[in-house]
């Protein structure tokens, strides 16, 4: 009995061996898939150099234009406005400040009534409207949400890009700093910065209401 009972346990380690090889290589690769989802940047367009003269969002003169384009219910523009809202404590020049989300043909007022339009809406001094059909990202070459355009007060193109460092991620980070330089009326070689984010015109988790 001795014997049979050795044996089985001898058996039996190897496959406890095995299972926790495949469970280590699982887990790494799932490691690995995230890692790469939230480093891998999303699409941008052409933005123009100059403020598009066909342009219907309010530009007062003497003040930078800072402009934000979200996808309602993406998740991972929450990292996004958060970054927003600490980036414009360290902004001491005169700017106007535009969140505009996303509303698709054929939805209501109501789909873009998510917690993250609350967030934006809470940040002192931010203009929260709507943008039907895209219309204006389209304008600026936003692409993904989250993407951020930032115009002088006589209307050049100072930045352009995202304001994480990877996919719903907060923290210091070259957009973020960028932004502040431009509005502080500081010389930056660097204008334009890698955005992470959901599409603009694709379909987001809903359950980020």
């Amino acid at each position: 009995m001795w014997h049979v009972h050795c044996w089985k346990k001898s058996v039996k380690t190897p496959y406890r061996v095995l299972l926790c090889l495949v469970w280590l290589i699982a887990a790494g690769a799932g490691a690995w898939g995230l890692l790469r989802y939230e480093n891998t940047p999303t699409s941008a367009g052409e933005t123009p150099s100059h403020w598009p003269v066909e342009s219907q969002i309010e530009r007062p003169a003497g003040h930078s234009s800072l402009l934000m384009f979200v996808h309602p219910h993406c998740p991972c523009s929450h990292a996004s406005v958060a970054e927003l809202n600490r980036l414009l404590s360290h902004c001491q020049g005169p700017t106007t400040v535009h969140v505009l989300f996303i509303r698709p043909r054929g939805v209501s007022d109501d789909w873009t009534e998510t917690s993250l339009r609350k967030s934006a809406e809470a940040i002192p001094g931010v203009k929260v409207e709507l943008d039907p059909e895209g219309r204006e990202a389209q304008r600026f070459g936003a692409e993904s949400s989250g993407y951020v355009v930032l115009y002088s007060p006589d209307g050049r193109l100072l930045f352009s890009g995202g304001i994480t460092g990877s996919r719903g991620h907060e923290g210091d980070n070259a957009g973020e700093n960028l932004v502040i330089a431009g509005v502080n009326g500081q010389l930056v070689s660097l204008k334009h910065t890698q955005v992470f984010g959901c599409s603009l015109q694709g379909e987001c988790d809903v359950t980020s209401k």
